[in-house]
């Protein structure tokens, strides 16, 4: 049940005690780094693991400031790995890792997996992306040090990935969301029953990008399998920060390599216990690039109430979106998510969409194009167009706003061999 029982199931007082040590630990590290000396990080005193608020925050900019050498806290030769986060415009932010980096990531990453029940025995197909992009490799480590016979697909050739599925008898596998949804078109254009060709399936592990409740439900009722959400990101290892135990009620954050704040994003103070704001991450084991109070822009909250698992680390709820992925149209705030909601829980809606803003005149437009699935004719004018209307209507409930819909036959929006482009904002353009 448990990686690392001791770790995992420590007291509340005991790991209050340990991350107060690390945290100064980490602060002594983080003061060799020539970014954290130029902010005076050596006149900070800390005494308790509220004192943090003293510190400065880190953002993605000061990281891109920062670039090349800037955050690295040890001599160069000890760093044996760099990865770079998916931004595609600009200085890229970097994050380095030291041999120790990288086992304590892969220790972390082994504690989500034998959470989940994935064992040696198991068969884990790798569909997401490796090179500089953290989520192939965090896993794969991971993977392996259990024993797993691990295959590192990568994302994209649909027909290699359910080859090598039915071939190798894949039992997990981990996938972006919408991918996941790409995968279950294809089948399903193909007429293959997945319980019938994958029979040893029986875990997905989503990654790498948002997704609601009702995503999840569409890949584990099609699959016939349960998925467990994982959240993580470049700059505080990739995969492995937090991860869903079998109660799939919140992600389990690990307490041990990082504390944890949630501050509005607006006044950078605290939130009421259970509200919703900023996910705030300080690195608390981190060597060669230690990270302090780093301004992640995710939204979610922290469930204190202990979990039945056993595990005392707290949990954070699903990733509702990130602060500046928030949409401003017409003087209503909008996330994608709330979008991708309404969609899903919708009869006759297929599994891909898009989002495009754009001006017209002086005003913002939004188009939101939809796949409509395989039991709905594009041919049915009346059925698309009772369709069309009834996703308005269901949108304009939860927006405020009536956009453009859209209607495409199955197929008919690209699919990225990445995390998802749900949104294109052509305004400025």
């Amino acid at each position: 049940m448990y990686w690392e029982r001791d770790s995992e199931t420590m007291p509340r007082d005991r790991l209050e005690e340990l991350q107060l040590t690390r945290l100064r630990e980490t602060i002594e590290r983080a003061s060799k780094a020539p970014f954290y000396e130029k902010a005076g990080l050596r006149d900070y005193s800390i005494s308790s693991v509220s004192d943090i608020t003293k510190l400065p925050f880190t953002t993605k900019q000061d990281l891109r400031d920062a670039y090349p050498y800037g955050m690295i806290s040890v001599p160069l030769e000890e760093v044996v790995r760099l990865h770079s986060s998916s931004g595609t415009t600009g200085i890229p932010t970097v994050v380095y890792h030291s041999r120790g980096d990288i086992q304590r990531w892969t220790e972390l990453v082994c504690r989500c997996l034998f959470m989940i029940g994935v064992r040696k025995h198991d068969v884990f197909q790798n569909m997401i992306g490796y090179g500089l992009f953290t989520g192939g490799l965090g896993l794969h480590y991971g993977a392996e040090r259990l024993g797993c016979l691990t295959i590192p697909t990568g994302p994209g050739n649909t027909k290699r990935q359910l080859k090598f599925m039915k071939d190798f008898k894949a039992t997990v596998i981990h996938v972006i969301p919408s991918y996941a949804l790409h995968l279950a078109d294809t089948l399903e254009s193909m007429g293959i029953v997945p319980k019938d060709e994958f029979p040893n399936l029986r875990s997905a592990i989503l990654g790498a990008e948002p997704h609601t409740e009702e995503t999840r439900e569409k890949i584990e009722n099609f699959f016939g399998i349960q998925a467990f959400n994982s959240y993580g990101l470049s700059e505080m290892n990739g995969p492995g920060v937090a991860f869903e135990c079998p109660e799939k009620n919140g992600m389990h954050i690990w307490e041990d390599a990082f504390l944890v704040e949630i501050l509005d994003p607006d006044t950078l103070k605290p939130v009421g216990t259970g509200e919703h704001g900023e996910l705030v991450i300080t690195t608390l084991s981190r060597e060669a690039m230690p990270i302090l109070r780093y301004r992640t822009k995710d939204l979610t909250s922290i469930i204190e109430d202990p979990c039945p698992c056993g595990r005392s680390h707290r949990k954070i709820v699903r990733i509702t979106g990130r602060s500046d992925d928030m949409m401003i149209l017409k003087g209503v705030n909008i996330f994608p998510m709330q979008i991708e909601a309404v969609l899903n829980g919708m009869k006759h809606v297929g599994r891909n969409y898009q989002i495009i803003l754009e001006s017209r005149g002086h005003n913002d437009h939004m188009i939101v194009k939809v796949e409509v699935d395989s039991s709905l004719s594009i041919e049915d004018y009346k059925a698309l167009e009772s369709l069309r209307a009834n996703i308005v209507r269901e949108l304009r409930d939860e927006i405020l706003i009536s956009p453009e819909v859209v209607l495409c036959e199955p197929g008919g929006i690209p699919v990225a061999q990445g995390k998802a482009v749900r949104v294109l904002d052509n305004r400025s353009i």
